[in-house]
């Protein structure tokens, strides 16, 4: 199981390089949802860093997404991630002070966010407590 930094609220003063986890496992946006839900049981995780076809990060999808989007109508067995809802961004940098990521995180509902560098890579994820 990953082990996940958990960010206690007001905790000011660090960048969010220093706070941040491992980035957990990742896969392509063409990847297909059930394969996908399989990948996120087998890892024991709570969600998933999807990456586009050039390798850098799309997005964070959790399982209640891919689940929510199993029960519509219009799926399929065939539905890949990239033609579902999941968190695309703004992402975070490691630069980036703790106290204005979980700020930002808060306002915009996050749980957790990928932390990128300049290229647009996954360097870690940022999880916060409720």
């Amino acid at each position: 199981m990953l082990r996940q930094i958990r960010l206690p609220m007001g905790r000011f003063g660090r960048a969010v390089g220093d706070a941040m986890a491992s980035p957990g496992p990742q896969v392509g946006d063409d990847m297909i949802v059930d394969v996908a839900l399989a990948v996120l049981d087998g890892a024991r995780a709570d969600h998933l860093l999807v990456r586009g076809e050039d390798g850098r990060c799309t997005g964070l999808v959790t399982r209640s997404q891919m689940s929510a989007h199993q029960h519509g109508s219009w799926y399929t067995e065939e539905t890949r991630l990239r033609d579902i809802v999941y968190d695309r961004g703004p992402f975070i940098s490691p630069a980036m002070p703790v106290r204005d990521a979980e700020r930002a995180m808060r306002r915009r509902a996050l749980p957790a966010s990928p932390v990128i560098d300049e290229d647009g890579h996954a360097l870690g994820i940022l999880v916060l407590t409720p």
